[in-house]
């Protein structure tokens, strides 16, 4: 399921675009490029410490439990120091650990930077950071991508990869890890065209979400204040998902003006402005970055597609995955462990494997293994039974309507789009 949510995400934002490249920049980068862009000083949460128990709290998050309305909660990123510890003291606010309150020593940013060391020995060796974003790869190598691609502005560059936080409570499952994977996308573009592209990225990034299977009413769009923005932005909208513990960051879309570029060309002494032969003009380009967390958005389809009925009365449980998200298209299952239809249903397996994901099941009765294929999201079983061997057909069984139908083996590996073949499409 990873593997194909990366996927459609590279065909949508990388790889149907012909303004847009993929690059694959380092994980581990030189200390200088994150002091340069601020990450070395600036790239914390808040952190408190129970003096009853010692454990460790990020302040905003534990305040953002226990407030009641969504402005006191949006207003939490603009506070300072002093006043989430006056807001910790007000709210009598208890210890996740060990419920107990007033506590909390004060609060102390804490850097998510994962620090390490790169060298032959002891003496020699330099600090190195892991990268908590793809995005710098991509500022430090834009003059190198802009000019051996020969690109001409508007262009993005996508990246998929490792990310590391230190993060302060890892929790909520897939949400919030210090290891974790990101799709990202840097496009660059003339500041003057910038807000128009912003906008475009954003309705892009929840049209993606809508088209995969997330449902438009566990959305929003919730657009930052002025307060609330971060000191590089000029505009960011965060597109919000209901999980249980409540609405959360699913997507971020950002305006980062040229703040990047400048501070690594600042840093480096070398130019990374962009020249418009045509407009006769030189500049450094806005950067539009819209931001997605993997975990973040396979938990959002999980949530969406989960579901338990009641059947024959017996209950159900299925995942009603896009078929391009689920991790497999298609199970081939023989309706008795007996040669020869296992022989038969062996070789449709190797036929399909090459061009869609496919599961093999011979344990247990041909009722639980379509009660397993449900529970994982593969859309459709084909079940190989005695009448194949005369008829060369195969019941296609659908993982939402459980509807049969008979469909011959020839059709179904002749057909060209067979990796993004549907019940209805046979």
């Amino acid at each position: 399921m990873k593997k194909n949510v990366m996927d459609r995400w590279w065909f949508e934002f990388v790889q149907k675009r012909p303004n847009c490249l993929g690059l694959d920049s380092s994980v581990l980068l030189n200390s200088a490029v994150w002091t340069a862009s601020g990450h070395v000083d600036n790239f914390t949460d808040p952190m408190t410490v129970c003096s009853n128990c010692n454990s460790r709290v990020r302040v905003d998050q534990l305040l953002e439990s226990k407030l009641q309305t969504q402005e006191e909660i949006d207003a939490v990123a603009t506070l300072s120091l002093a006043e989430m510890d006056d807001l910790l003291v007000q709210h009598d606010v208890a210890c996740p650990n060990c419920s107990k309150t007033h506590s909390f020593q004060p609060t102390k940013k804490f850097n998510l930077l994962f620090r390490t060391n790169m060298g032959a020995t002891d003496e020699t060796c330099e600090w190195i950071y892991l990268r908590p974003e793809t995005a710098q790869g991509a500022y430090i190598n834009f003059a190198n991508v802009q000019s051996t691609m020969r690109k001409k502005l508007p262009f993005g560059v996508g990246q998929m990869g490792k990310s590391f936080r230190n993060e302060i409570s890892p929790g909520h499952f897939l949400f919030r890890t210090r290891e974790f994977e990101q799709l990202e996308l840097q496009f660059f573009t003339h500041p003057d065209e910038s807000d128009d592209w912003y906008l475009y990225w954003v309705d892009q990034c929840y049209e993606f979400l809508t088209k995969y299977g997330i449902k438009p009413e566990n959305l929003r769009k919730h657009k930052h204040s002025p307060e609330e923005l971060a000191h590089y932005a000029r505009a960011t909208t965060d597109i919000q998902f209901k999980y249980p513990f409540g609405w959360s960051e699913l997507w971020g879309i950002a305006n980062r003006t040229n703040y990047d570029l400048k501070k690594h060309m600042d840093a480096s002494g070398k130019s990374l402005t962009y020249q418009d032969l045509v407009a006769k003009e030189e500049f450094l380009p806005y950067v539009i970055e819209p931001a997605l967390g993997t975990g973040r958005v396979m938990l959002s389809m999980l949530l969406d597609a989960y579901d338990e009925e009641e059947v024959n009365g017996r209950k159900r449980t299925v995942l009603h995955l896009h078929p391009d998200i689920a991790p497999y298209r298609f199970a081939v299952l023989p309706l008795v462990k007996k040669e020869p239809l296992l022989e038969v249903a062996q070789k449709l397996f190797e036929d399909l494997c090459g061009s869609a994901s496919v599961d093999y099941d011979v344990a247990g009765s041909i009722g639980r293994r379509y009660r397993r294929q449900d529970e994982i999201g593969t859309p459709m079983c084909l079940t190989v039974d005695f009448d194949t061997l005369e008829d060369k057909c195969v019941t296609v069984r659908d993982r939402d309507s459980m509807e049969q139908k008979r469909v011959p083996i020839e059709q179904i590996l002749q057909d060209t789009s067979v990796r993004h073949a549907s019940f209805s499409s046979f």
